[in-house]
């Protein structure tokens, strides 16, 4: 059979895949000090606010956590330089998700916008890892939670205010005076671009494809899961233009996730009070974030009762099972096409 014979590339991209599912790789530096950052910038706002008497506005700012996650690689005093841009783009997309929110047209074209500008700027200017997905989740959550019936004037703020917590928490390693006697490069180098190569061009072509066929399976399935279709397709798309990387995430998304739901289904049902939710979702946080570089999928059994969580206690309505069930419909369906999209980039023989 020759070596070019597609059948026997597939076949060794899918056991690559699958025996990338029983591997944990090692980490490329300590991990510890970026999970104690995002478990912070996860569960301060949520235990603020419940002592405040106002835990849904904690779980609304927790949203904003997630520009914590950016820009990890760099050293704080290029760090710095970065997270400006991504807290603006979290903000920018939670307010056009607010703002969308009472149209489900509207909020689906939305949808298609936010993804595809996202990945442009993230791939043009080579962010880096998570890449688009979280100004894609940001803009599906606040949406999803303004149309569920909270103020999105207030909601917004909430999130804003997260957001700025959140950057405050990512750069606090400033205040060490040898993490500032480190030189930084120019911001051109931190972020070059923008410059869209083959490479580049054809992640923002998968990000825009999986946007319009999940949006199309969302109607399908329920207009209102379609941000988590696209979300979970742009994650297996990920940072690199890779046709095996894209195999080994789509299935690592898919099992991850049927996992991570019986977690949930466990978590969900305890009587906890937002004190005591906030600490489980500081530390699912933290575990994810030691996981996510050496196992996708072990981390995605974490990712997957965070977000439901969330999600749930931000909208004030969490109904375990069949929120369960439709998580794991829509983020199969998502993988799925995330990895098929994988199939656009040639493969080197």
């Amino acid at each position: 059979m020759p070596q070019h014979d597609p059948a026997r590339r597939f076949s060794a991209d899918l056991r690559h895949a699958v025996t990338s599912l029983f591997r944990l790789a090692p980490a490329p530096a300590p991990r510890w000090p970026i999970g104690l950052r995002a478990a912070i910038a996860m569960a301060v706002p949520i235990a603020l606010m419940s002592l405040l008497g106002r835990p849904d506005l904690g779980f609304q700012a927790a949203t904003g956590a997630f520009v914590a996650l950016y820009g990890t690689h760099l050293p704080v005093i290029e760090r710095v330089r970065v997270v400006p841009f991504v807290a603006g783009a979290l903000a920018a997309a939670a307010v056009l998700g607010a703002l969308a929110a009472p149209s489900q047209a509207a909020t689906l074209v939305g949808l298609a916008v936010v993804a595809v500008v996202a990945a442009i700027a993230m791939f043009g200017f080579r962010v880096g890892p998570p890449g688009p997905l979280f100004v894609v989740l940001v803009y599906g959550l606040s949406s999803h939670v303004v149309a569920s019936g909270a103020e999105a004037v207030v909601y917004v703020v909430a999130v804003v205010c997260g957001i700025l917590f959140a950057s405050t928490v990512s750069l606090a390693p400033l205040a060490l005076q040898s993490r500032r006697r480190v030189a930084a490069r120019p911001l051109r180098e931190i972020l070059p671009g923008p410059a869209w190569t083959g490479g580049e061009r054809m992640l923002v072509a998968r990000v825009a494809l999986v946007t319009v066929v999940g949006i199309g399976l969302g109607l399908v399935l329920d207009p209102d899961r379609a941000y988590w279709i696209v979300g979970a397709a742009v994650a297996v798309v990920g940072v690199a233009a890779d046709r095996r990387a894209a195999f080994s995430r789509g299935l690592h998304r898919m099992v991850g996730t049927v996992v991570g739901a019986g977690v949930y289904l466990l978590l969900a049902p305890l009587p906890l009070s937002p004190l005591w939710l906030a600490l489980v979702l500081g530390l699912l946080q933290f575990t994810i974030e030691l996981l996510v570089v050496r196992n996708y999928a072990l981390a995605l059994v974490f990712i997957t009762p965070l977000v439901l969580l969330l999600t749930g206690a931000a909208t004030g309505t969490v109904d375990t099972v069949a929120v369960a069930a439709e998580r794991v419909v829509d983020t199969l369906v998502g993988a799925a096409l995330g990895a098929a999209s994988g199939l656009l980039h040639p493969r080197d023989d």
